[in-house]
């Protein structure tokens, strides 16, 4: 990728304090709170924000005006008006009263882990579908917060005449307006959603299976991309470096050539809104022959990430049908960033890759593993061929062509009009030829 294809990332602005708050008393099994402060710092800074100071806030119970304790709060106090913070992070869901409650104990601007994540996305988005589902996610998330963050709402517009009552107050006229834009946008999302709909069918007939990259943010998914199909998307170490998905074609072992997409990353506790206004994207994800579930298995909370990534995928109804053996979309999972193992772990990550099938040991950055990584795609396409005998006329020469390049023609009798076929032909593929022939 050329040096100069992307612009380099603004200096860093605005002071930031991140905290995450935990109660003293945690689930087993769950993340430790340490790493959860390093995400959320992570992804602070891929705001572009200063970190001047980040801590685990461990309390006994949640309290409902602030979520943090008294002490935490007077404790940040001194700090932030010593340091001139301007944003305090944290990571987890305020309501709107402990959001400003904080901001007036605080005087500073006060933002929580969706708000944090919807403002790296509103940075982040390219393409106009992208501004759309943003936009979306944020008025959504808006809605409940009119309240705190517009200060004016509280006057009244006057009515006219005797009759007319105190008028529409600005919160009801605002929040209208709100509402409006919002139907808006879904009913712009939803002509998004058909055109995709209708970009799949042509897929359908220009037929190559789909093959999807799915994963944790920065667990290198645009860097393998890049690497498979010498694309130029952005590959960055940050968090969210992509949202707007690119698709480009690549040729495997085989000869096959594949569609390989590049997908927005996955995070823990992805608000609700932004997963339903970006569902039209994920719905790629769907449509795809094949899932490759990338993982950056240097990373201490590596299968923490990997849960977060299929329960994500579960709650937009993508089944996967990997070496646990669950019913859907088959699924590779690449073990990506070997390079960034110590020796132990790499000989571990590597054996286990070795009695799996359905896991690869790669490395993006270095092109270490990809052959394999090309090599298991083409083995689990070809293992979803099934055997069908078709009869195409011999008039139609393209038909017949297609079957060579797409299928493995494993007889062939010519009648008089008619050749009768045996092909291999994998699930996709043989819906495909019957959409092509039923369009005849």
């Amino acid at each position: 990728m050329d040096g100069d294809a992307f612009e380099a990332p603004p200096p860093a602005s605005g002071r930031a304090l991140v905290l995450h708050p935990a109660l003293r008393r945690r689930d087993e099994g769950a993340r430790t709170p340490e790493m959860r402060l390093e995400e959320a710092v992570g992804l602070a800074r891929a705001l572009d924000l200063q970190v001047v100071g980040a801590e685990v806030a461990r309390f006994a119970v949640y309290r409902p005006s602030t979520l943090l304790g008294q002490g935490t709060v007077d404790k940040w106090k001194g700090f932030i008006e010593a340091e001139h913070i301007e944003v305090a992070v944290i990571d987890g869901p305020l309501s709107p009263i402990q959001q400003r409650n904080l901001e007036k104990a605080w005087n500073c601007k006060v933002i929580d882990r969706t708000g944090l994540i919807l403002e790296i996305f509103a940075a982040r988005a390219r393409t106009a579908e992208g501004r759309l589902q943003v936009e979306l996610a944020q008025l959504m998330y808006q809605r409940s917060r009119l309240v705190r963050t517009w200060t004016h709402l509280e006057r009244q517009r006057g009515g006219f005449g005797f009759l007319a009552g105190p008028g529409e107050s600005q919160l009801e006229s605002d929040r209208r307006q709100l509402g409006d834009r919002i139907v808006q946008l879904k009913r712009e999302l939803e002509g998004v959603r058909r055109t995709r709909g209708l970009h799949r069918k042509a897929r359908q007939r220009v037929p190559y299976p789909v093959v999807a990259l799915v994963g944790y943010t920065n667990a290198g998914k645009s860097t393998l991309f890049n690497r498979l199909v010498e694309g130029r998307v952005l590959a960055a170490d940050m968090l969210f470096a992509t949202l707007d998905p690119t698709m480009r074609a690549l040729k495997l072992p085989s000869g096959r050539q594949v569609i390989l997409s590049d997908t927005v990353g996955f995070i823990s506790d992805l608000p609700t809104d932004l997963v339903a206004a970006f569902r039209a994207t994920l719905e790629e994800v769907q449509g795809a022959d094949v899932v490759l579930h990338v993982r950056d298995v240097a990373h201490p909370d590596s299968e923490a990430q990997r849960r977060d990534v299929l329960g994500v995928l579960g709650d937009l109804g993508v089944g996967l049908n990997s070496s646990e053996g669950k019913s859907g979309q088959p699924v590779l999972e690449i073990l990506n960033k070997a390079d960034l193992l110590p020796p132990d772990a790499r000989e571990t990550i590597a054996n286990q890759a070795g009695r799996d099938e359905n896991k690869v040991m790669v490395s993006a950055l270095t092109g270490e593993g990809c052959e394999d990584l090309l090599a298991a795609l083409d083995r689990l396409l070809a293992a979803s061929r099934e055997v069908l005998d078709v009869t195409v006329a011999l008039a139609d020469g393209a038909s017949l062509a297609w079957l060579y390049r797409h299928g493995k023609v494993l007889k062939r009798e010519d009648g008089d009009d008619v050749a009768r076929l045996t092909v291999s032909l994998d699930a996709a593929d043989r819906a495909r030829f019957e959409h092509r022939q039923a369009g005849r």
